[in-house]
C-alpha cells in the first residue's frame, strides 16, 4: 500500500504565498505522474498542475504565471510553490499520484487527504 500525505496548507492574505509538499510512502518502485487539484465549496474538483517523471509540466490556465509545479524523485515528494494567491484559489488541494509497486507491475493511482488553503483578508 501507499499513503500520500499533504502539508503547508494554510490562511494566508491575497497576493500572498503558500508552498505545499506531497510526500508518498510505502510500496513504491517508482512514480510516474505526480498531480495536485483542488476542490472548492460546491464546485468540482478541478486539475491545477502535473509534472510527469520526466517531461514538460502542465498548469491549469487559472494558475499559469503563479503557481509552479517540481518534484524531487529522491524524496518521493512533489511541491506546488503558489504565490500571488487570490480569494478564488481558496479551496481543499490534493495530490495524486501514479505508483508502481514493482519493475513487473502495472501502475496504481492514489490519492492523499487533502490540506486547506484559504485566502483571505
Amino acid at each position: 500500500q501507499v499513503q500520500l500525505v499533504e502539508s503547508g496548507g494554510g490562511l494566508v492574505q491575497p497576493g500572498g504565498s503558500l508552498r505545499l509538499s506531497c510526500t508518498a510512502s510505502g510500496s513504491i518502485f517508482s512514480i510516474a505522474a505526480m498531480r495536485w487539484y483542488r476542490q472548492a465549496p460546491g464546485n468540482q474538483r478541478e486539475l491545477v498542475a502535473t509534472i510527469p517523471n520526466g517531461g514538460n509540466t502542465a498548469y491549469a490556465d487559472s494558475v499559469k504565471g503563479r503557481f509552479t509545479i517540481s518534484r524531487d524523485n529522491a524524496k518521493n515528494t512533489a511541491y506546488l510553490q503558489m504565490n500571488s494567491l487570490k480569494p478564488e484559489d481558496t479551496a481543499v488541494y490534493y495530490c495524486n499520484a501514479d505508483v508502481q509497486h514493482a519493475s513487473w507491475a502495472g501502475f496504481t493511482r492514489y490519492w492523499g487527504q487533502g490540506t486547506q488553503v484559504t485566502v483571505s483578508s
